[in-house]
């Protein structure tokens, strides 16, 4: 089979907003929405193909750019690789130097243009944080709420409500009190439980521990909702991907206090894991906001943290 390696480029306007185009009717799938980019020339380095692209596509000049997720993706007759950078900058005003279309939308409104399947995991990516906040044990956690809510307002964004020392009645109760804060600081919120319970509280989602990984054969919870999923091996992504989860936490990458008998992947476990997902992945074990870059290098989303980033 044919592979092809395609770079993306990620263009962002002032207003947050991120630029698609359109392929043109002398191309395969025409009319279908993509975002900006092309396929690698002969001994190109990644990012000076997309540099090239970006100019010869868009008459830009690419800047700083940092990668977001790379993703593998079958065709027919041939397999693709996309590797996806984010620009931190450009120079000039993207125009249609090939003929097609262009628009900016924001990440909340991709998901209703007509873009191509194999570009839907990089929606999921832009619309994911760098950083995801893995709760504490509640009942061992003194002030927990106020630790939240000082944890989201430092900026915190995705919460992962995880608490298995409570009953389910405890947990109900003190998930209301946890969705409260997060919508009061416009961050996002997984309950780590059955996904029957988002019938009683309205959260952002759902996060399967590998328990309940095991056990679930097709996607549980509606469109519109998040589904994440734990993973520490093969076997877990081919689960996950199976369930049709957005995204999962992949660990642990670092021994860790919680789990000491865990064998850690370390980042070249977890780079070779990561390159045959077809969803974004979290760090998880060990990490620290100071990871993020890391992650990001070895093609993760960015890092899942219980104490780093709930103690800020």
């Amino acid at each position: 089979m044919k592979h092809l390696h395609v770079m993306v480029g990620i263009l962002r306007d002032r207003e947050g907003r991120v630029l698609i185009s359109r392929r043109t009717v002398d191309r395969a799938h025409p009319g279908r929405w993509e975002f900006p980019g092309g396929k690698l020339e002969a001994g190109e380095a990644p990012e000076a193909g997309l540099r090239r692209e970006l100019r010869e596509e868009l008459g830009i000049v690419a800047g700083r750019m940092r990668p977001l997720i790379r993703i593998h993706h079958d065709y027919p007759d041939f397999r693709v690789l996309l590797d996806v950078r984010e620009l931190e900058s450009f120079g000039g005003e993207p125009q249609s130097l090939e003929g097609q279309a262009l628009r900016w939308l924001r990440p909340e409104e991709l998901d209703s243009a007509d873009i191509l399947e194999a570009d839907a995991p990089i929606i999921r990516a832009l619309r994911l944080p760098d950083a995801l906040l893995v709760t504490p044990d509640p009942r061992a956690t003194p002030n927990f709420l106020q630790g939240l809510e000082t944890a989201v307002a430092d900026g915190v964004r995705l919460v992962q409500l995880r608490a298995p020392s409570l009953d389910e009645g405890e947990y109900l109760d003190l998930a209301r009190q946890v969705l409260d804060v997060c919508r009061r600081h416009d961050a996002r919120l997984l309950l780590n439980a059955d996904p029957a319970v988002l019938l009683a509280v309205d959260a952002d989602g759902i996060h399967l521990n590998g328990r309940r990984l095991a056990r679930i054969g097709e996607r549980p919870v509606p469109k519109g909702k998040w589904l994440s999923a734990s993973c520490h091996d093969r076997r877990d992504l081919e689960l996950a991907a199976r369930c049709g989860v957005d995204f999962v936490l992949l660990g642990p990458v670092m021994p860790t206090a919680t789990h000491p008998q865990a064998l850690p992947l370390g980042w070249h476990g977890f780079e070779r894991l990561v390159e045959d997902a077809c969803f974004p992945v979290y760090a998880l074990g060990g990490m620290h906001p100071r990871d993020i870059e890391r992650a990001r290098l070895a093609g993760g989303q960015g890092i899942a943290a219980i104490r780093s980033l709930w103690n800020g």
